[in-house]
Order: C-alpha cells, then structure tokens, then sequence
C-alpha cells in the first residue's frame, strides 16, 4: 500500500516541546504501535500524520511525497477517533458514505463502496439502523469501516477501543488486526495499553517526553528492553539494587557473574524467570506475602529479608501459602545503571550477553 517516513518531527505547545526530533519510518503494510505513557507524545504525532496538528519542524512523507502542508481532507489517510465522531442523526450506511458524497462520487459507486466497507467489520445487515441503535463496538467498526471506505494509503487509530470492556476490546483488536492483515494496509495505532501493543504489532515504538526511546519487535521489546524505562513500563518486571564488585552482583540471592565495571547497578528479572521452591535460600530468606490464583498460573508476591518486594509466576499446581519460606532462583538477569543496560545474564546457559 504506502510507506511512512517521519523526517526529524517537531513540535511544541506553549513553549514546551512535546515532540523535540522524531524519525520513523514505518514499511508497506506494517503495523506498528506507539506505546507510552500520558504526555509522551504519542497522539501527537498521529494527529500529525493525519494533518491535525502541523509540525513546527520536520517533514512527513508518504511514498516518497511531503505531506507535511497538505490538509487532513486532501492526505490519503484514514484517522479512526477514540470518540468514534459518528453522527447520530444519520444511519450507519449514511456515516459510512459521508466522505465519498464529499468526492462527488457516482451513487452506485458510492453503495457498492459502503456495502463492501460494512461487510468487511461485519455490519452488512446495519446499514439501515442510526447510530445511537448500535453498541460501542459496533459504532467503532462503523468508525473504522468509515476510513476504510476512503481506500487510503495510511490508517491511524487513537486508542479506538479505549472506552469498551476488556472481552470487547480483545475481540475487536482481534478483527482489526485480521482486516489490517487482508488489507496489507500501512498502520500507525496510539495505545497505553501494553497488552494491546504485544498482540497487535508488527512492531512497538514506546515514547518517552516526546523522544523514541525504544522501537522493535513485540518479542524482543519484551524480552530485550534496552532501557530501565523500557523495562519497566512493557509488563512487570522485578528490579533489586545492588553492587557490582569485580565482575559479580553482591546480592545475596543473585550474585549473577557480569563483565560490567564495578558500581551500583539494578538486576532486573521477569517473575516468569524466577523459580520458586519451599525452603530457605543461602544468602537471604524469602517469604510468601500473597498468593493470587489466575487459573493458568499462580502470581507470589514475595518479601525479602531487606524488605524488597519480589513478584514470581509459579504453576498453578504449586503449594504455597501466604507466610512460607520459599528458595529463589533466577534463569535471566538483566543489569541496568544510569538507565542502560549493561549485560544480560542468562543462568541456566552459563552466558552473558554485553550491550
């Protein structure tokens, strides 16, 4: 379909950069998430791209053509709105049409494209109905089913299921993602949602005031955060304080062996990578504060003898009760000072990997 270029993006509101130099170029059919947390920029820049918000500096270009001064009615692309900006007065079939009446299309041409666009979110039989007869999810696949109909090169998304329930939200990302698939369509979707990022990217791009602080693979940005923030903001992440002193963590419970020059650094561990057993480890005890049951796995929230808090995904077989001493036993280590990573160690393979 099209490629997305974001040439060194600027832009400020009363005197504060919210964007300060943003790149990114998003390839032919990619989806691509931008993740962060409030005020990092990231409906900004989709605003941005959509013609909604002019950069102060920087060019936006889509196969190639500068867009940049181009107005958001004349860009080809199609911007789907949390608030879903229906008009409650029309008919779904009505809403759908309204930007080709715009284009002064012929009213054929214009009822194949609205049948075609509402088959395609599974609304073939809603084009009769008003809007305000239509459940949230079903007013956001005529939101969608809107931008479609225009054939653009570029879809953009701002946060559209923010508002519907957990079941709906999954289901809905579920059918967006396979229509973005069919498609092949270029995607650039705004989401806080972390979930929401892992299931439906190509790849993840998580802001942090305004800057791009890590952009990869839904895979790698969870398994190989390159920053502390990375690691902490993309799901749940242990980190314990300690010193590294002639190429070894002095943790009692990790003294993990890194080639790092010695100082203070943070292990950051994945409860996924911790094992927990009944028993008393050597260096530091450990007990069981809480257990919570989630069906597939039990989640152990456990106390150290210094006071740190430790969070450890267990089986749901596993015989563990609020007050019991338990052994811990790292399979990954990641070792952060000053917010970069510095090694990552995995135990089980005897390896560590320098970054």
């Amino acid at each position: 379909m099209a490629q997305l270029t974001l040439k060194n993006l600027g832009k400020s509101f009363d005197g504060t950069d919210v964007i300060a130099d943003l790149s990114l170029d998003v390839a032919d059919g990619e989806l691509v998430c931008l993740l962060g947390p409030s005020g990092s920029g990231k409906s900004t820049v989709l605003r941005m791209v959509g013609g909604f918000e002019t950069p102060e500096r920087g060019a936006i270009l889509i196969d190639g053509e500068d867009v940049t001064e181009v107005p958001p009615e004349k860009r080809p692309t199609g911007m789907v709105f949390q608030s879903h900006a229906l008009w409650s007065h029309m008919t779904v079939a009505d809403n759908v049409a309204f930007g080709l009446k715009l284009r002064r299309l012929p009213k054929a041409e214009i009822r194949r494209k609205v049948t075609e666009a509402l088959d395609l979110v599974g609304l073939g039989d809603f084009g009769n109905r008003r809007v305000w007869q239509l459940s949230g999810g079903q007013q956001q696949r005529v939101a969608i089913a809107r931008a479609l109909v225009l054939e653009p090169k570029i879809l953009l998304l701002d946060e559209p299921f923010a508002s519907l329930d957990q079941h709906l939200r999954e289901r809905l990302r579920e059918e967006l993602r396979d229509i973005q698939r069919r498609l092949g369509i270029t995607t650039l979707f705004v989401t806080h949602g972390q979930d929401e990022a892992l299931a439906l990217a190509d790849r993840i791009v998580v802001l942090r005031g305004g800057e791009i602080e890590q952009a990869a693979s839904p895979d790698r940005m969870y398994r190989a955060p390159e920053t502390r923030f990375v690691a902490g903001f993309i799901g749940s992440m242990n980190f314990l304080a300690c010193d590294m002193r002639g190429g070894r963590a002095d943790h009692p419970l990790f003294p993990v062996a890194a080639v790092v020059p010695d100082g203070p650094v943070e292990l950051a561990i994945r409860p996924e990578a911790l094992t927990v057993s009944p028993g008393r480890s050597a260096g530091m005890s450990a007990r069981v504060h809480r257990k919570t049951d989630y069906g597939t796995h039990l989640l152990l929230d456990i106390v150290l003898e210094d006071g740190a808090r430790v969070k450890a995904m267990c089986p749901p077989s596993g015989a563990f009760e609020a007050g019991q001493e338990v052994r811990l036993t790292a399979s990954q280590v990641a070792l952060f000072r000053d917010e970069v990573k510095l090694a990552e160690v995995r135990t089980e393979a005897r390896e560590v990997a320098h970054v």
